[in-house]
């Protein structure tokens, strides 16, 4: 997740290229969610996370913009999803004097309502970090509900769409580029953009973004149901890749677990964790590794995306 800024985002860009929840254990697996969603494996997920550290372990401690460690996350996640049958694009852009790229994964099957559900987070990390929780638990969940769409072999009412966003962390450069290209006849097709981007912070909250109404409230009853209070993502405001998409006036919608943000007395009584202490006190940091994802905040939220992909994109 980037930091705040003030400076204006200029973007050097070639043309496309083409209940109390803790630190618990993690709730036994079941084959399907309310409404026929799939219940995805947090295993699975935490391979990912793994393969992302050893990605930043070889390449200087990080994965970030304009880097060998980045190049190579882009390799992994687009290896997944090319053995599993999406058609996978790359939009090169510059940032910086450095190349970088979004990754594009586009589900064959289906979509005949002319509508497209795009699904994103971003797959860079700072130079400080490895960015595992940030943003590694986001990518990470939205590439398994990825591969269980080809593993089931859907064929959705609405056209798929995961991206991958590079140089987030300079202010969702990637995402503003990707919206900035789209033909307005294309971007009139996107439905709803979901934005995924720390879902896993050791000491978590649940926050759902609320500038889209209509929505949020899907994600609220997801969370509902499980007996999970939320709140909104205000701190997300003017920080992470769905703001381009809010500007060109699409509907969008996701979730936080929170970064720096210092929990509240009143907060620990809704979720259960420490108050006085930041929510993710390894945010932008190199202890940002496995070892600082709350694996039950991650499964539960890996089964939120899984659950709007569904309802939204999948479910006549």
């Amino acid at each position: 997740m980037a930091f705040m800024s003030s400076r204006p985002v200029v973007v050097a860009a070639s043309a496309l290229s083409v209940l109390v929840l803790g630190a618990g254990g993690v709730h036994a697996e079941e084959p399907a969610q309310a409404g026929g969603a799939p219940d995805i494996s947090v295993g699975k997920v935490m391979r990912h996370l793994d393969a992302l550290q050893k990605v930043a372990d070889a390449n200087n401690g990080n994965r970030a913009h304009g880097t060998a460690g980045y190049q190579a996350s882009i390799d992994y996640v687009r290896g997944k999803l090319d053995s599993a049958g999406f058609v996978t694009s790359l939009q090169e852009f510059e940032f910086g004097g450095k190349k970088s790229w979004n990754l594009l994964a586009d589900w064959p099957r289906g979509g005949q309502s002319g509508k497209v559900l795009m699904v994103g987070a971003h797959l860079d990390s700072v130079d400080t970090s490895p960015g595992i929780n940030d943003n590694g638990s986001s990518v990470a969940a939205i590439l398994e509900t990825a591969l269980t769409v080809s593993a089931k072999n859907v064929t959705p009412s609405q056209h798929l769409r995961f991206a991958f966003w590079g140089t987030e962390e300079e202010t969702y450069i990637g995402s503003t580029h990707y919206v900035n290209t789209l033909p307005p006849a294309e971007l009139a097709k996107i439905s709803a953009y979901l934005n995924f981007d720390m879902i896993g912070s050791p000491n978590p909250g649940y926050f759902v973004y609320d500038q889209s109404p209509e929505v949020a409230q899907h994600f609220n009853q997801y969370f509902t149901a499980k007996g999970i209070p939320t709140e909104p993502a205000t701190a997300l405001n003017g920080r992470s890749d769905h703001e381009p998409f809010l500007a060109k006036g699409v509907a969008v919608g996701g979730i936080f677990t929170g970064s720096a943000e210092i929990k509240t007395p009143e907060q620990v009584a809704k979720w259960g964790g420490t108050a006085g202490e930041a929510m993710d006190k390894c945010y932008h940091l190199a202890c940002d590794t496995p070892a600082n994802i709350n694996k039950r905040a991650l499964d539960v939220n890996t089964d939120a995306v899984a659950a709007m992909v569904w309802k939204l994109g999948v479910r006549k």
